[in-house]
């Protein structure tokens, strides 16, 4: 094996040693030195296209931006200079200019990258002169919303879609000023090969991307008395609601959240994994049956809606492989309003049925044509961990303090 070389430099009067093509970013990033980044994902998305990471170099005419100008020997910046700190902010408040007025309403106030970077360069009072407003908002996917309008061309959002996921959903499309992310035909992402993952929200920075938002829908009905509300939580949810609220990370929150879904005011609290247990079993009866008539094999699972999407958009020549069962919670939906209803003669048609998952593909999947049965959604409404703990907020329920409490038992 060669010996890897080392490249000498100084950032910011630090003195470091860093691997033959280490970029700025990463070797300030080993220095434990903060530079901004908006359009940076690592590994994904390195195209320096907002240039936010502007550093600079002694010797060298204008800024290097850090993000993919890789080091050389010797070489000295300066991460934080007055001309630097100023050419950000000018770069800050032209992006902000084009951005979408009402951050204070966005569904990400508070947890945005441009808020925050806006809040750290004190650029206030923003002069709008006119506004691109090239499309306004794209909610006809049952799971992702866009607002164009808070778009900042940083695509992490389309890097996240073509080299995580493979899907190649979305784009750039359009040149110059009429510039924007959309899809193959300015389509809705209902109407092209998005499988709803999700990925496209969690790489976005601002408020561009974000999950449909149901909770309203929700409240309406716990706040209907006639109304039997029930609510299952997916095992991962547990030990991701901690963060909201300021807990370490994957803190298993289980009896804070059962406790809170109670406060909230639904009627019955159960655990998904329920679902799960009888999902195994069909699917394991399926395959039985399946290999006894050499039949459809190999039989891939369905419990991912995603996966269901994605190929039946580009592989629908197997599909006769995938388990005709549903996924643990439109199973458990439909055991709830069949079952569980008639057990406790509690009327089908006044439940409702909430589903927390970390999946927004699962809000689509609840849309599908067949998880209705005799006029009733197996699940009425799903929300997300993020839309959890929004709902927790708005009650003003102090979340660390809850008791624990535990699920109820369908059976």
């Amino acid at each position: 094996m060669p010996e890897t070389k080392m490249i000498h430099l100084k950032i910011d009067d630090v003195e470091l040693s860093v691997e033959e093509g280490t970029t700025i970013l990463i070797a300030a990033r080993k220095a434990g030195i903060d530079i901004p980044t908006l359009c940076y994902l690592k590994d994904i998305n390195e195209i320096g296209d907002c240039r936010m990471c502007i550093v600079e170099v002694e010797g060298r005419k204008g800024f290097a931006t850090s993000c993919i100008q890789k080091v050389e020997e010797g070489m000295v910046v300066h991460t934080h200079s007055p001309e630097v700190l100023e050419a950000r902010r000018v770069i800050l408040d032209l992006i902000i200019s084009n951005h979408s007025k009402d951050c204070l309403t966005c569904i990400r106030s508070g947890n945005c990258e441009l808020q925050d970077l806006s809040i750290k360069f004190n650029i206030q009072n923003i002069e709008f002169e006119g506004e691109r407003n090239i499309h306004q908002i794209d909610d006809k996917s049952p799971a992702i919303v866009r607002d164009f309008n808070k778009c900042i061309l940083c695509r992490r959002c389309v890097a996240a879609c073509k080299k995580v996921q493979n899907i190649g959903a979305i784009d750039c499309i359009n040149r110059g000023f009429e510039s924007c992310i959309s899809t193959a035909g300015d389509n809705s992402l209902n109407d092209v090969d998005c499988t709803f993952c999700g990925q496209c929200i969690e790489a976005c920075p601002t408020g561009a991307l974000h999950e449909k938002d149901d909770t309203q829908k929700v409240w309406i009905r716990l706040k209907d008395k006639d109304t039997f509300t029930v609510v299952q939580t997916a095992p991962a949810v547990r030990a991701a609601l901690g963060e909201e609220f300021g807990m370490p990370i994957g803190t298993n929150v289980t009896g804070k959240m059962v406790t809170a879904l109670k406060k909230l005011g639904f009627d019955k609290v159960f655990d998904t994994n329920t679902g799960a247990d009888l999902t195994i079993m069909e699917e394991a009866n399926e395959f039985i049956h399946r290999f006894q008539e050499n039949k459809n094999l190999p039989m891939i699972t369905s419990c991912s809606p995603g996966w269901v999407r994605f190929a039946e958009k580009n592989f629908p020549d197997l599909l006769d492989h995938l388990s005709t069962c549903k996924s643990p919670h439109q199973m458990f939906g439909a055991m709830i309003k069949s079952y569980y209803a008639k057990k406790y003669n509690v009327d089908p048609k006044k439940i409702f049925m909430v589903s927390v998952m970390p999946c927004i593909a699962k809000k689509y999947e609840c849309s599908r044509e067949e998880m209705e049965v005799e006029g009733l959604r197996e699940v009425d409404a799903v929300i997300t961990t993020r839309e959890l703990a929004r709902m927790i907020k708005q009650a003003n329920i102090e979340f660390t303090k809850l008791e624990d409490s535990s699920f109820e038992e369908p059976m």
